[in-house]
């Protein structure tokens, strides 16, 4: 995890610089760390970034405590999990680091209310989309019938063609990352998930 560590230490820095008590984190990999819309974005429930580049679901887990030490949040909105699979992990071990996320969230902010958004269908990870659809499915199980304050924002459904292929454009061009276009229809099915549960 030491590769992690410079960003890692710029994130505890980052309640310093912000000049406001943030009420939603947006926590996880490069789609949550390059979202330079994000403060526009969610203005009305007051978020901060948190994301890191290239971060897995295990690191999001490992680096919890140190990154949200400063928080009170009302809500946490997590996207990880796309690297893990990339790197090669099985969808069941993605579904144990999503446990132990829950955990951890438990523990340091209590039954506040959580959001997983589930993992896109990149155009560059389609050789192993099923794994991404597994992964998904274990994780709404699991949040379906064990963790109750958690909401599951399904996102992939919404990025494939009326044929089930990934719509190139809410991609940028390495295609795996997300274009403007990808970043506004992730603040839209967001925003309806949590408005739905305020």
């Amino acid at each position: 995890m030491n590769w992690y560590e410079d960003e890692v230490k710029e994130l505890e820095k980052v309640h310093l610089k912000i000049g406001f008590e943030p009420e939603t984190l947006f926590y996880g990999s490069s789609s949550i760390r390059l979202w330079t819309s994000l403060y526009d974005d969610f203005k009305y429930i007051k978020p901060i970034n948190l994301g890191f580049g290239g971060s897995t679901l295990a690191a999001c887990v490992w680096f919890f405590e140190r990154i949200m030490h400063p928080y009170q949040p009302k809500r946490l909105v997590l996207y990880a999990g796309d690297n893990d699979l990339g790197d090669g992990r099985n969808p069941e071990e993605v579904l144990i680091f999503f446990q132990q996320m829950v955990v951890r969230a438990t523990l340091r902010f209590g039954n506040i209310p959580c959001y997983f958004v589930s993992l896109k269908p990149s155009p560059s990870r389609l050789s192993i989309i099923n794994q991404f659809i597994r992964a998904n499915t274990l994780i709404e199980y699991e949040i379906l019938n064990n963790a109750p304050n958690w909401n599951f924002v399904n996102i992939f459904n919404e990025m494939l063609d009326h044929s089930g292929h990934p719509q190139k454009k809410y991609y940028s061009s390495d295609e795996l990352h997300l274009s403007n276009k990808g970043y506004k229809l992730w603040t839209e099915v967001i925003s309806n998930n949590i408005t739905h549960n305020y």
